[in-house]
């Protein structure tokens, strides 16, 4: 399972560092540390945080700005459902929850999990999946 340090966790909810390091401080998300002392969190509590975080339990007290460059939206697989031809993949990329129907044989392709950290590339009416 992919780990994240505090500042790519920061990058990938839309905070500074030091405010996911707070957070980390507070128990709010767990974490553990690698050979060189950082402090990682696994990539599923990473997931399931942004969603608790998205959906308002931020502190409020941070100075967020959200942008989307040329419709990509970086951010965590939350969940990925497959069916025996279809799959539906969703991710949160800070606030936005974005939702993707693709095929199951394009899923596997690019080996999306939850905790693994995604583009989706927004065009007209389609959401692409880009594995980071």
């Amino acid at each position: 399972m992919q780990s994240y340090t505090i500042g790519q966790a920061a990058r990938l909810l839309g905070v500074s560092p030091d405010t996911a390091r707070r957070w980390a401080d507070a128990g709010r998300v767990a974490t553990h540390r690698d050979e060189g002392g950082r402090r990682l969190i696994d990539g599923r509590d990473l997931a399931a945080f942004s969603i608790e975080v998205a959906q308002g339990g931020g502190s409020g007290d941070e100075d967020v700005s959200y942008t989307s460059a040329r419709n990509a939206f970086p951010g965590i697989v939350t969940a990925v459902k497959l069916g025996d031809v279809a799959a539906q993949v969703e991710i949160q990329a800070g606030p936005h929850r974005l939702v993707s129907l693709l095929t199951r044989e394009a899923v596997e392709e690019l080996g999306l999990e939850v905790g693994m950290q995604a583009t989706a590339r927004v065009k007209s009416t389609s959401v692409h999946i880009d594995r980071t």
